[in-house]
């Protein structure tokens, strides 16, 4: 008997890598332009390749996927055009936009809630445009929110960083749930995966742990867009289907890190300054789930990692794994909130010299494995935290048991298998 990709995910990739079945349900995707003129090799200069975004393609477009409907838009500071100007407020003064309210994810529709915040509902100054808060909202209350916000079309564009974990994802997952519930139309415009979409990397998700960082099984590095994404939750994920289409972009390769593609970077958040944060973001942020700091706080996070007592033995136990692409050096620094706030701790800051080789992932793991065998004050946070990190219990088991780098990565490989396999079916670039 043949077995579907949804089974295969909702298994946990125990079977690994069997062949998968033709989409459950389809997407379309629209404008239905050719994949663009060639983009730069990953690594190059930045501004080599010029990336049509999605909404820069439905801009160019007239809007006519838009025409003749009330429209919502889900986004933040990220949704901008090529010259740097919000796409609300490129759409709220564009006639040919019947634009009726804004919707804001964590953080905030403009970008003013730390992590764990919004912005709550209000009137947008700038347009006057109602904002309607979406954080932690999912589910009947979130469509709820939609139906009485009157929009027929909601519209996703929030730029991502690659990571299941990044909230962001989940916003748009809970979004195209809540818009299947509420009978909408919804439309994703897609932006790059700044960490490139090679390959996907790391431990599946078990739904037992299942929480707002990490809904359904995916790998913690997914190796996709958003558009990708909302394909493959619509696919796979959602009991009921939501009528779903996506703009793509043109111009962008899989191989491409952001400063391939011509296009003005925008923290996602406020601990996301720089697109070299997001390339180790998927590996380090695993801190959060101990009791180092990971460097928020600081001009570097999770490019800093420390605690008070740890001295330079972490730095030369982590170099001394050979890991690819990163050299660790030893560091202190003093985090003027969160973690450690006020005081000087010691620890590690990573230096990436070959992304192409570099893998977060077990670069996270390696650093966890040296900073519990070099540090006696290693714990992890009460509230086993990196479980939902890591999306169950068998990282925080492997490294408590003393297990090393290797065997950590190897016991994860079946099911990272079986999503690849998944993955690939809702792939829109090559």
């Amino acid at each position: 008997m043949g077995l579907s990709r949804r089974s295969l995910l909702a298994a946990g990739g125990a079977l690994g890598a069997v062949a998968a079945t033709a989409p459950t349900a389809a997407a379309t995707t629209a404008p239905t332009a050719s994949a663009g003129s060639p983009a730069s090799a990953a690594g190059q200069p930045h501004g080599h390749a010029r990336v049509r975004t999605g909404f820069e393609r439905l801009a160019d477009d007239g809007y006519a996927l838009l025409a003749g409907e009330r429209v919502g838009v889900v986004t933040n500071p990220t949704g901008i055009t090529r010259d740097a100007r919000h796409i609300v407020d490129a759409m709220h003064a564009d006639e040919r936009v019947d634009l009726v309210a804004v919707f804001g994810p964590e953080h905030g529709f403009r970008g003013t809630a730390q992590a764990g915040g919004s912005e709550g509902r209000y009137d947008d100054p700038a347009t006057g445009l109602p904002v309607y808060d979406t954080y932690l909202k999912s589910g009947q209350p979130l469509a709820d929110v939609f139906t009485a916000s009157g929009v027929d079309t909601v519209v996703f564009d929030i730029q991502d960083a690659g990571a299941r974990f990044y909230t962001y994802i989940w916003t748009l997952y809970d979004c195209m749930v809540a818009a299947a519930l509420a009978g909408k139309r919804f439309v994703v415009l897609d932006r790059p995966n700044p960490v490139t979409g090679r390959a996907a990397l790391g431990p599946v998700l078990d739904r037992a742990f299942a929480t707002f960082v990490g809904r359904e099984p995916i790998a913690q590095a997914h190796g996709m867009t958003v558009a990708e994404l909302a394909r493959l939750f619509n696919g796979e994920f959602l009991a009921k289907p939501v009528a779903l289409e996506t703009v793509r972009m043109t111009g962008w390769r899989r191989g491409d890190f952001f400063d391939a593609t011509g296009l003005p970077w925008v923290p996602p958040s406020p601990n996301m300054p720089t697109p070299e944060t997001a390339l180790v973001y998927s590996g380090t942020c695993l801190f959060e789930g101990t009791n180092l700091s990971e460097g928020r706080g600081t001009t570097r996070p999770f490019e800093l990692l420390g605690a008070e007592g740890i001295d330079r033995r972490w730095a030369e136990a982590a170099n001394a794994l050979g890991l690819p692409g990163v050299r660790f050096r030893e560091a202190y620094f003093a985090p003027t909130f969160s973690k450690f706030q006020g005081k000087t701790v010691g620890g590690v800051q990573l230096h990436v010299h070959d992304r192409e080789s570099f893998d977060p992932v077990r670069t996270g793991i390696g650093l966890l494995v040296t900073a519990r065998s070099s540090w006696s004050g290693f714990a992890w946070r009460a509230d086993n935290w990196i479980d939902k990190l890591t999306g169950s219990t068998r990282v925080r088991t492997l490294v408590d048991a003393g297990a090393g780098v290797d065997e950590v990565v190897g016991a994860w490989q079946a099911d990272l298998a079986a999503f690849r396999a998944v993955r690939r079916e809702y792939l829109l670039y090559r």
